[in-house]
């Protein structure tokens, strides 16, 4: 018996009594049709180079498998065929090979790159094969990000869409100007309005900031577009950064966590990466809330002892962007935002085992 498998039989077990359905989080309108009971989600990241967007995906495949949501499609919103082929790397190395994939073409340029992983499909074995698989031949007949969103948009039924957004929002933005094509007769603010249920985006600050949104900021014309043209009527939930910054996925654990292969591509990076830069779990937070909602969670409050939610979410209100990307919050009843709420440190803990449990029991 390995050194690591006392601990992870011990943390298996906590897994046991995990709750996996959660009531849905976000308020339906009364001219919605019935909610259906497995959401279908696009997932809307800046791939290559914070690697919670990786975690984030990777908690997508495990839910997609297990039937609790249905994936449609990857937008990859950071320019470049590099970071398009990331996301086919993971896509086709999980079983997915098959999964639409938008990138953003006009998008912004050079923005900050925290760990650099974009050369992840042109890893080699020793023997100068690949090391990971690839189900795109031709990048540039992908689709922008945009015309992916309205592909897969039309064809679901109405105010059934949950978008899961943890990068920028060019494609987004992009998608609210766009105008009726093939897919739909409706622009893109009226096929929003049309199919979305809610938005769950990794950004804003709330409370005191001391500076402006990443996300925001890294594109602020974009961003003013996406929260001009937003349809009021469509709800949106932040995860702001304080919410993921309490979860700390370490270097460390990552690479043991992954001790049944060397050829994952997410223990890859770990392995040939400097992963140590402070990077927190913050990507995860918006895919998890949008799959299970913000029911009980299945752990309790050492101090209190009472049972804790999934996520506790603030009043309704209005969010508005200023132009350095600060995000104020006007409470109102009849307001379309809402965001996550921190948690204390049993929370943390217990959305951290919810991430390490993907990898330590998802086999390739």
């Amino acid at each position: 018996m390995s050194a690591t498998s006392h601990p992870r039989i011990a943390i298996l077990a906590c897994l046991v009594f995990m709750v996996c359905l959660a009531l849905p989080s976000c308020k339906k309108k009364p001219t919605q049709e019935p909610d259906t009971q497995v959401p279908a989600v696009i997932y809307d990241t800046d791939i290559g180079s914070s690697t919670d967007d990786l975690f984030a995906l990777e908690l997508l495949y495990r839910y997609h498998d297990q039937g609790r949501c249905r994936l449609l499609g990857v937008v990859v919103d950071r320019m470049g065929d590099d970071c398009a082929a990331c996301a086919d790397v993971m896509n086709t190395y999980f079983g997915h090979g098959d999964m639409p994939i938008g990138l953003v073409r006009v998008g912004i340029v050079n923005p900050a790159v925290w760990i650099d992983y974009r050369g992840l499909p042109y890893y080699t074995l020793d023997d100068g094969t690949p090391m990971f698989r690839r189900s795109v031949a031709d990048y540039s007949s992908l689709p922008d990000g945009w015309q992916l969103y309205r592909r897969l948009l039309a064809a679901e039924p109405d105010h059934s869409v949950s978008v899961v957004s943890v990068g920028f929002v060019t494609c987004l933005a992009q998608l609210l100007q766009s105008e009726g094509d093939q897919y739909s007769p409706l622009d893109g603010v009226e096929l929003v309005r049309r199919k979305v249920k809610c938005l769950y985006i990794q950004g804003g600050r709330f409370g005191v900031a001391d500076e402006g949104d990443y996300n925001f900021a890294q594109g602020i014309d974009f961003a003013q577009t996406f929260f001009r043209l937003w349809p009021s009527d469509v709800d949106i939930v932040f995860s702001p950064m304080e919410v993921g910054q309490q979860v700390e996925y370490t270097p460390e654990q990552v690479i043991a966590d992954i001790d049944w292969t060397d050829i994952h591509p997410v223990k890859q990076v770990y392995m040939t990466c400097d992963c140590n830069t402070g990077q927190k779990m913050w990507d995860p937070m918006v895919v998890i809330n949008a799959v299970e909602g913000e029911g009980p969670s299945g752990c309790f409050d050492s101090v209190t002892g009472a049972r804790l939610p999934l996520f506790s979410l603030s009043e309704r209100g209005v969010v508005t962007l200023l132009p350095d990307a600060e995000t104020p919050f006007t409470p109102s009843p009849e307001g379309n935002c809402r965001y996550q709420l921190p948690g204390p440190p049993a929370w943390a803990d217990h959305m951290l085992l919810k991430i390490r449990q993907v990898n330590m029991t998802l086999a390739h």
